[in-house]
């Protein structure tokens, strides 16, 4: 795994595998699970049964192919003695683990103070906590199903709040909380626990086209309760997610965080259609529905950019997106095409001047390119290269705009659970550093627990 899969799987698995402990749940279900980074985590450090469904039979084919190296190579490894579980599979170093966790302790102690003076947080949109560690909360003995959770007063018998999955830090205490040192202390411990594998966990990866239809059984025949999870699951599969948790009774919990805004489908989006499409993925929620509200696939595309990365001095890549203007006005005017189904992808990185860029993406559309001589692609490029900066100024602006659109995607979502009857609780949290991981937010929710003995 590269850095930023590293960084999203370590974060996303650790707080998956603290739901699922205290829910007593060990089958996990993970949607669009791509190469099987997240199940194959989730199986081998904290011996859950994972089911990977992906569209696709090559990453299904893959995910099995890369599981059995890594399963090798761990029961070769892995030991408590030797290697520890984080080291192995994502060379996390033992002294900056220490580190984090002194500054943990001293970023909670900083939170509660702060709490003092300030209590208007609400607990349904959490800060950001990347970097901090999940607290891994281990499930006293006894029942602790026996009551329906309450989402004004999330505390069990055992005297825990389910706030205690999130990080140390996550959300600021208001004055209606009360915090006892005891439990504290037993809290401190509980955070040094970890999980362990376990010899009878599985990941199973299966090749499955997954909609808000979908029956479970059809594809897993040993269901149970579970949770359902989704690693960065792009357009519809994210809302879809949402709803196959609200509507199948198995599915416990529900971890998502998608991405590829640009390519969610709205109900409103073509209004001269008469029948809206079904189980649309914008708008989710009932009033954004009676408003017939609609983004636009130009705003979903700027949902999509990165206003934490230009603001570290990465940037935008202002030329490359001037090539692909330039390019565009070249094929409308010479080859009288608006639009197409075929994409130029990226191949910026791999030209070395416009011309380059430009023969490169008509060959690659399959256009002639002996209809443009040389001397008119340049002629285009020196026509449009004073307005670069008209280019960058109005890409700003979309940066700017981009964390309000995706803002009310998220919250559409997390409405629509909110009005769900038998949802416990749920929120919008910010999971990962979104400088590393730009589409960093979670919808979690649980379901009210039930004594099913």
């Amino acid at each position: 795994m590269n850095t930023k899969k590293s960084h999203e799987v370590q974060a996303m698995s650790e707080l998956i595998s603290s739901i699922a402990d205290y829910c007593g749940l060990k089958q996990i279900i993970d949607v669009g699970s791509g190469k099987g980074y997240l199940s194959s985590f989730l199986s081998l450090k904290y011996g859950l049964n994972v089911y990977g469904i992906d569209s696709s039979n090559t990453n299904t084919h893959g995910a099995k192919e890369r599981n059995r190296k890594l399963k090798k190579h761990w029961k070769l490894h892995h030991s408590p003695s030797k290697v520890d579980a984080n080291t192995l599979a994502l060379q996390v170093p033992k002294e900056m683990k220490v580190q984090k966790e002194l500054k943990c302790k001293e970023d909670f102690e900083s939170v509660l103070k702060n709490s003092l003076v300030n209590q208007e947080l609400s607990t349904d949109v959490l800060p950001d906590f990347s970097g901090f560690a999940v607290s891994i909360i281990r499930k006293q003995e006894g029942n602790l199903h026996a009551q329906p959770l309450e989402e004004e007063n999330l505390c069990f018998e055992n005297g825990f709040s389910l706030l205690e999955f999130l990080p140390i830090g996550a959300i600021e205490p208001t004055s209606s909380q009360v915090f006892n040192t005891e439990v504290s202390e037993i809290r401190r411990e509980r955070r040094n626990v970890t999980s362990k594998p376990s010899d009878s966990s599985v990941y199973s990866p299966l090749t499955s086209f997954i909609t808000a239809d979908s029956v479970l059984h059809d594809i897993i025949q040993d269901l149970e309760d579970c949770l359902m999870v989704g690693l960065h699951t792009c357009g519809d599969l994210a809302p879809n997610t949402l709803r196959i948790f609200a509507s199948k009774s198995e599915v416990k919990g529900v971890c998502s965080v998608g991405c590829c805004y640009h390519l969610l489908s709205e109900e409103f989006e073509n209004q001269h259609k008469e029948c809206a499409q079904e189980n649309s993925g914008f708008p989710m929620c009932r009033y954004l529905k009676e408003e017939r509200w609609c983004c636009g696939r130009n705003a979903r595309m700027s949902a999509c950019l990165a206003l934490e990365r230009v603001a570290v001095g990465q940037g935008l890549p202002t030329e490359s997106l001037f090539y692909r203007a330039v390019l565009q006005n070249i094929i409308k005017d010479y080859y009288g095409i608006s639009k197409c189904d075929r994409h130029v992808g990226k191949i910026y990185s791999k030209c070395s001047s416009f011309l380059d860029y430009v023969r490169m993406s008509l060959k690659k559309l399959g256009l002639d390119e002996s209809k443009v001589s040389e001397e008119i692609i340049m002629d285009y490029y020196e026509k449009h290269k004073p307005r670069m900066n008209e280019l960058e100024a109005f890409n700003m602006l979309k940066v700017v705009l981009a964390p309000c659109i995706e803002t009310l995607i998220l919250l559409d979502r997390l409405c629509y659970l909110k009005e769900q009857e038998d949802i416990a609780w749920s929120a919008l949290v910010k999971l990962f550093d979104p400088v590393q991981s730009p589409r960093c937010y979670a919808v979690i929710a649980l379901k009210n627990q039930r004594d099913h003995s």
